[in-house]
């Protein structure tokens, strides 16, 4: 049974999907990925499911019936890498900013390190980003300032969306407790993984933006975040985190 499983939430992908999944399965490392489709309109989910034919045994795809948001998908991708036995789960994106190559220094930190969550970390060795706008590299830049300031992890990249976490990590949070989608959602992990004192690693990473396809990045996820820090924090000091 391979130990790892990457999980790719997907939401009109069609353009990247095929190259993600290829070049995932391509790697050194022996990795499955997992498909958690939120119903594309693109057909998304039946380019992954002719792709199945090719890798079976490695490619497994979960089709959900609505778009219900980021932390709701990889809640699910989460449940479903737990009931099937996996030692290590990764969170990567469809669209290629986050580099299948760097699987593997992630999963370097969890198995032959002391991590039990390693995070790609855009922000811990200075700005690794490339063709983002400015206004959008601060706000990135800053939210991570802000969350350690509110939250007291000293993490440099608190939203980044690309890490592995060992499965002890996912066992002990109470996953129906994680309530954000958005930004908030990757926040939230990391502080949970933080209060139940795990060790938490970052792996410098160069982070490129998307090229293919549309950003899901809305006003609605910001204000989720900004505010979501300051909910999970008041709820870990009246100990109902």
């Amino acid at each position: 049974m391979n130990n790892c499983i990457v999980i790719i939430p997907t939401y009109n992908e069609i353009e990247n999907i095929e190259s993600i999944i290829r070049t995932t399965l391509s790697q050194h490392k022996h990795f499955h990925v997992l498909i958690v489709d939120d119903n594309s309109p693109d057909h998304t989910a039946d380019k992954v499911r002719l792709l199945q034919t090719e890798f079976e045994g490695r490619l497994f795809l979960e089709s959900r019936k609505q778009k219900s948001g980021l932390g709701t998908a990889y809640v699910h991708g989460f449940k479903w890498a737990l009931t099937h036995d996996y030692e290590f789960v990764f969170e990567m994106d469809a669209d290629f900013s986050h580099n299948p190559h760097d699987l593997e220094k992630l999963y370097n930190a969890c198995h032959f390190g002391d991590a039990d969550l390693a995070i790609g970390s855009r922000y811990v060795t200075g700005v690794n980003v490339v063709n983002w706008p400015l206004n959008r590299v601060l706000l990135s830049y800053f939210a991570s300032v802000y969350v350690r300031m509110i939250t007291g992890m000293e993490i440099h990249d608190a939203t980044a969306g690309f890490v592995c976490y060992k499965r002890e990590v996912l066992e002990k949070i109470n996953l129906d407790k994680i309530r954000f989608v958005g930004y908030a959602f990757q926040i939230e992990m990391k502080y949970r993984t933080f209060c139940n004192n795990f060790k938490i690693s970052e792996v410098p990473i160069i982070f490129t933006d998307r090229t293919k396809g549309q950003s899901k990045m809305s006003n609605s996820i910001i204000v989720e975040a900004v505010f979501g820090v300051i909910a999970l924090r008041l709820k870990k000091l009246i100990n109902r985190l």
